[in-house]
């Protein structure tokens, strides 16, 4: 890689980091932390990942997570640096991280959460740790650092007669993670011996095909060690492979092994390049190897084996699963492999669900919001963006446009970091809002994937309303979470925060103003206070589990929702008669307007066409206003004067306009 790119990286990451930290009222080691296992869990090297930070004599961890199937522990330390590039992550920090990782793993074990205050974040964690020790087959350490380490191939070891082995993401891994245009690093298979097979190549020089018959233990082999990543090209295989082990292929497993290639369809996988034996004549008789295998159909196929293994203790030594491989040129994946899998699945419908930056959805969401502007309500009459970052690093990206420190000033003033959001917290907003928690409690991937199904089967209409609401819930969300932190929230802050909102939600039938907290911009002191006395309340739920796991565990259940929903709360009268009078449904989040709030392009309507007019001329000859602005007036003006409505970003924009034209002294009638 270029060392100026590195560079690039680097500033980038440390300055989002900053403005993470910022926005969220946290450190900068923890929103590194959480940024970087958004990524792992994008890329589905980790699930299940939980920050909580801990620090004694001779151990120290920043986070821990179990992995999908119940099988890996994995626990992490995080290095972050504010100048990064002044110095290096040698091997001596390296093994000391990792030793003081794998202590706490030792002190877990010899009964560390009875020397805890149950009130401290890192209670629940060293019970998760104490419990998993007892029921998964291997530990996975892991250093994450904004340097560039020295040492990243720490060999394994053992514990307990558990293998342990050790990842090291430092700024350089991070970097090509980033830039490699995949969700994660390719995934490599070697066969040895050779894996027979049959070779159809295409006549389209983009791809060829070819047919083999795999080991069913080898599969499972597989998906131990790469779960989801295995399956993260489509979006279906992904949804399949959830834990839950198809019953027809369980019987198979279990009781007719032999017939398994019979009975089943197989797996359908792509492959960036394939490694082949070839016979006399140069044609391929066996592949030796497969780069970048990712399977796009029969991802339930795979998991089910897996699970049929570890679960039931299913030999697999008579399993056989055909497979149908086919060799893609690596800058032609994105467009293949979604057709692939959708042509070569013939058993049931495929959900077309795209979850890609470039779903229109977060296209439209971003255009609107760019050019949206949020009422100033500190007196100073400046407003100000909602920044949507549908793909990471954009806010930065931009920041870094603004070349002079002037300009970067006026850019943050323009666009606070504190009013910056992914599509992953605009999931967990409305999701919260929807009184559906435990899918936020499921983490961000999970929750944006369940989000996104809901997406496709009720898309919304994206207008100035429908983005206008979001933002609402996101200031509910985000005074709900202060809140929740006021309260002693601690490490289960983030849950607190969406079971608290839906519940409130519940209680008020949705009929909460998201319109008055845009407008303002801010809940009322009186919906504060009536946050802070359910708050607790909801706490008690979440944090006491009724069915014997842990915190984190419980969370992601929808029976903990049931027992959150049924926390004794009414809504205080002074909250009742805040609310509208109808519930904000599907129809009006979707943008419909109801009988009690105008959307833009009726305000429009209602500003008498000669206004529009004046407005036009005013800035030509005072030079105030921008020169798109001059012109919106004038078109605005002449739509209203054909009768024709204005379409409703223009009108937002207008509006705008003319509150700017109103603040700088235009006089309307003059």
């Amino acid at each position: 890689m270029a060392e100026l790119d590195l560079i690039e990286f680097s500033r980038s990451l440390v300055a989002d980091v900053q403005a993470t930290a910022d926005a969220e009222g946290t450190t900068t080691p923890e929103a590194f932390t959480r940024r970087v296992f958004e990524d792992l869990e994008q890329a589905g090297v980790v699930s299940n990942t939980f920050t909580a930070f801990h620090k004694a004599h001779g151990h120290e961890v920043h986070g821990y997570g179990i992995g999908e199937s119940g099988e890996t522990l994995d626990l992490f330390v995080t290095d972050f640096q504010l100048t990064p590039l002044d110095s290096k992550v040698t091997k001596s920090l390296t093994e000391t991280a990792f030793k003081r990782l794998l202590t706490f793993v030792q002190r877990c074990r010899d009964g560390l959460q009875q020397h805890v205050d149950e009130s401290f974040d890192v209670y629940d964690m060293c019970a998760a740790v104490e419990k998993a020790l007892t029921e998964v087959q291997r530990i996975r350490l892991f250093l994450l650092s904004n340097r560039v380490s020295t040492w990243a191939e720490v060999p394994a070891t053992h514990f307990d007669g558990l293998t342990v082995t050790h990842e090291v993401w430092d700024l350089a891994r991070l970097h090509r993670h980033a830039t490699s245009g995949a969700l994660g690093e390719p995934i490599v298979v070697p066969f040895d011996p050779p894996l027979a097979c049959v070779s159809a190549p295409s006549s389209e020089e983009d791809h060829s095909v070819i047919l083999a018959v795999v080991p069913g233990e080898m599969l499972a082999e597989l998906y131990a060690e790469y779960g989801t990543r295995l399956l993260e090209l489509n979006v279906r295989s992904f949804l399949q492979a959830r834990g839950a082990v198809n019953r027809g292929i369980r019987d198979t497993l279990l009781y007719a092994p032999g017939r398994f290639l019979a009975y089943n369809n197989g797996i359908t996988a792509t492959a960036s390049k394939v490694d082949f034996v070839t016979g006399p004549d140069g044609v391929p008789t066996h592949i030796s190897g497969v780069h970048g295998l990712q399977i796009v159909n029969g991802g339930q196929t795979t998991a089910s084996l897996h699970y049929a293994r570890s679960r039931d203790k299913a030999g697999l030594s008579h399993v056989r699963v055909q497979m149908k491989l086919t060799e893609v040129s690596p800058d032609r994946l994105a467009e293949i492999v979604p057709k692939i899998s959708e042509y070569s699945n013939t058993q049931n419908r495929v959900t077309q669900v795209d979850f890609s930056s470039n779903h229109e959805y977060h296209v439209e969401v971003q255009r609107i919001t760019r050019s949206l502007w949020a009422p100033a309500t500190d007196g100073s009459g400046q407003e100000t963006h909602w920044f949507y970052e549908r793909a990471r690093g954009q806010y930065t990206d931009e920041l870094a446009k603004a070349r002079t420190p002037a300009r970067q000033r006026q850019f943050k003033k323009l666009n606070p970091a504190k009013q910056k959001f992914k599509k992953e917290d605009l999931a967990k907003f409305v999701h919260s809002w929807h009184q559906k928690p435990y899918h936020v409690g499921r983490m961000a991937q999970k929750n944006f994937v369940e989000f996104m199904l809901r997406l496709e089967e009720a898309p919304p209409r994206v207008d100035v309303q429908y983005c206008q609401r979001v933002i609402a819930m996101a200031i509910l969300f985000k005074a709900v979470d202060r809140i929740a932190a006021v309260h002693g929230a601690g490490s289960h802050k983030s849950l607190i925060t969406t079971y608290t909102m839906a519940r409130l939600s519940l209680a008020t039938d949705r009929r909460i103003d998201l319109d008055q907290i845009w407008r303002e911009q801010g809940v009322s002191t009186v919906l504060q206070a009536a946050i802070h006395d359910l708050c607790p309340r909801v706490m008690r739920a979440v944090t006491t589990p009724l069915e014997g796991s842990h915190v984190g565990e419980w969370a992601k259940k929808v029976t903990c929702w049931d027992a959150v929903s049924k926390v004794r709360w009414q809504t205080p009268p002074a909250l009742e008669a805040e609310l509208v009078d109808r519930p904000l449904d599907e129809a009006a989040l979707a943008g419909g307007t109801g009988d009690n709030h105008r959307g833009a392009s009726e305000e429009v309507a209602l500003v008498p066409v000669d206004e529009w007019y004046a407005i036009e001329r005013w800035a030509k000859e005072t030079r105030s206003l921008e020169p798109w602005q001059r012109q919106l007036a004038q078109y605005t003006g002449r739509r209203l004067e054909l009768e024709q409505e204005v379409p409703e970003t223009q009108a937002v924009q207008a509006l705008h306009a003319r509150g700017e034209a109103l603040r700088l002294g235009f006089t309307p009638g003059t």
